[in-house]
């Protein structure tokens, strides 16, 4: 079993500061992708950024200049770092990892249970 563990959510004024961490633990071979979504009440999970196995990097729109996605590859963890926080980031946020069990398997996605940011204004 493959398990992703959140960390770091919380309530921060606008323009404040956030940092969430994800941990993948149990049996993986090895991770593709990482990244991370959100969903705010009333609306569709989206995706926030993603980072490949080798470094590349996608961010949504609404949050590029403002979140960066990081790993540390042999703690099987990523990062957000998000600065300069909107009301409009609010949301429940989710981690996801691309995990490969055996080296012959096709990765499969796990997500973590979540964890809430609130941005007060």
């Amino acid at each position: 079993q493959v398990q992703l563990v959140e960390s770091g959510g919380g309530l921060v004024q606008a323009g404040g500061s956030l940092r969430l961490s994800c941990a993948a633990s149990g049996s993986i071979f090895s991770i593709n992708a990482m990244g991370w979504y959100r969903q705010a009440p009333g609306k569709q999970r989206e995706l926030v950024a993603v980072m490949t196995s080798g470094g590349s990097t996608n961010y949504a729109d609404s949050v590029k200049g403002r979140f960066t996605i990081s790993r540390d590859h042999a703690k099987n963890t990523v990062y957000l770092q998000m600065n300069s926080l909107k009301s409009e980031d609010t949301a429940v946020y989710y981690c996801t990892g691309d995990v490969k069990i055996t080296p012959w398997s096709s990765p499969v996605r796990y997500w973590g249970q979540g964890t809430q940011v609130t941005v007060s204004s």
